[in-house]
């Protein structure tokens, strides 16, 4: 992870306090601790997904959390965006949750962009993270996602949720990628968007559960459950799989590293 001369090397006896609980468990201890307080991460999306996941990771103490997202909060994102609420509306969404992340942990860093991922700034805002978690809600920012992670050999977890299911997986060193299970020329479409599908209030939450809850294996603990494997889950039946995946001899993303 990487190093932080300007913050203290060892947790504090308020972050000891703060931590107690996770510090306490059997598997988890101050060094899985101290590892997320000198973490990096950057969570691109800010809306049902991004929300959770960042309250999660800055109650749970990682050291700095860099949030990406150009939209703004409107009354329809208040169902399931739990970090916003009425009086935010009009506001950028990840200068928002920025306040309310420092206000839940003045430990942490937390840092706002307001601007779109795109092919011009990609690079300099993943390659000296730590992890990447990836929420958004379109294709185009998932394959720039995906690639940029795959180049700068950064970790990603992705997450994404529609209607009453989600998906997770993550992707690491060698690998198999996101393009590699979803091939961008089947995988395109747009429209497949919960602003366009709708979505039940439940479902990016629980995803977004998921993914900080895999961050912090990885994070604390190096530990990777599903590297090169997707997770589906099912809102109307509860149910859970979890399916492996192999690299594609024909993946650009991979070819190109």
């Amino acid at each position: 992870m990487t190093n932080h001369t300007d913050i203290d090397l060892e947790l504090t006896d308020e972050e000891m306090h703060l931590y107690s609980r996770q510090i306490l468990l059997e598997g988890w201890d101050i060094d899985a601790q101290e590892k997320l307080k000198f973490a990096n991460i950057l969570i691109i999306g800010c809306g049902g997904i991004g929300c959770t996941t960042a309250e999660l990771l800055a109650r749970a103490g990682v050291g700095k959390i860099t949030l990406i997202d150009a939209d703004t909060i409107e009354i329809s994102n208040l169902q399931r965006q739990i970090a916003y609420v009425e009086e935010n509306i009009g506001f950028y969404k990840a200068e928002i949750l920025t306040k309310r992340l420092k206000q839940i942990n003045p430990h942490i860093c937390v840092e706002s962009r307001t601007i779109k991922l795109d092919d011009h700034n990609a690079a300099q805002l993943i390659s000296k993270q730590d992890l990447v978690l990836d929420g958004c809600d379109n294709f185009t920012t998932r394959y720039l996602v995906n690639q940029t992670c795959k180049q700068f050999d950064v970790a990603l977890i992705s997450a994404s949720a529609i209607g009453f299911q989600g998906q997770l997986l993550m992707v690491e060193g060698d690998s198999a990628c996101y393009e590699c299970l979803f091939p961008k020329e089947q995988h395109a479409n747009e429209n497949l968007r919960c602003a366009d599908s709708g979505v039940l209030a439940t479902t990016p939450n629980v995803m977004a559960s998921l993914q900080a809850h895999h961050a912090l294996l990885y994070l604390g603990l190096d530990k990777t459950p599903l590297k090169q494997k997707l997770m589906l889950w099912d809102g109307l039946t509860m149910k859970q799989r979890i399916l492996a995946f192999e690299n594609d001899t024909d993946c650009p993303t991979c070819q190109a590293r």
